[in-house]
């Protein structure tokens, strides 16, 4: 009998939500899980390090990323931005029909709170999805509807970070 899959949630203001989300898919494919990450509020243009280290690398694990190669201007998103975060919902409803058995929507909270794409339409889609897959949910701001819905939530809270001391992003910590 197959478990009934469950919905995680990384959020909070420190730094860490992606990176955790990417262990607990390494740790997935290795136990022959399929995994799949639609990278919301990120684009292609843009090169981070789990894209590097995974596409081609780690088998059953794919990633995509599903934004633009620009900051989304909160409050008045550019069409195009809306545009990009609709269509990775419409990619999520794909992964999650049973395809892969671990979906990670890396950055959704972000884009709800954006309102890029709706919280309702995302918890239309989370409940929606077939009942085995696992999915992970990162990015600050996750609204309490999520909250609530989670079977697990993990709150990533900032002490300090070297940004406050006028420290730059630096490949493999930021990025």
């Amino acid at each position: 009998m197959t478990a009934k899959g469950l919905v995680l949630v990384y959020t909070g203001d420190g730094k860490g939500k992606t990176t955790a989300a990417v262990g607990l898919g390494l740790r997935a494919t290795g136990h022959g899980l399929r995994v799949k990450m639609l990278q919301f509020m990120k684009g292609p243009g843009n090169v981070y390090g789990e894209t590097l280290a995974i596409s081609g690398h780690v088998p059953g694990f794919e990633i995509e990323q599903v934004g633009r190669d620009t900051f989304v201007k909160k409050g008045s998103p550019a069409p195009e931005d809306i545009e990009a975060a609709r269509a990775g919902l419409e990619a999520a409803r794909r992964a999650l029909d049973g395809t892969y058995d671990l979906v990670i929507l890396d950055e959704l909270n972000v884009a709800i709170d954006f309102e890029l794409v709706g919280v309702d339409d995302v918890l239309h889609l989370l409940r929606s999805r077939a009942p085995w897959v696992d999915v992970v949910v990162t990015g600050r701001y996750a609204p309490a509807q999520m909250i609530e819905l989670a079977d697990m939530v993990s709150e990533v809270r900032e002490i300090k970070h070297h940004f406050k001391k006028g420290a730059g992003a630096r490949k493999g910590i930021e990025y």
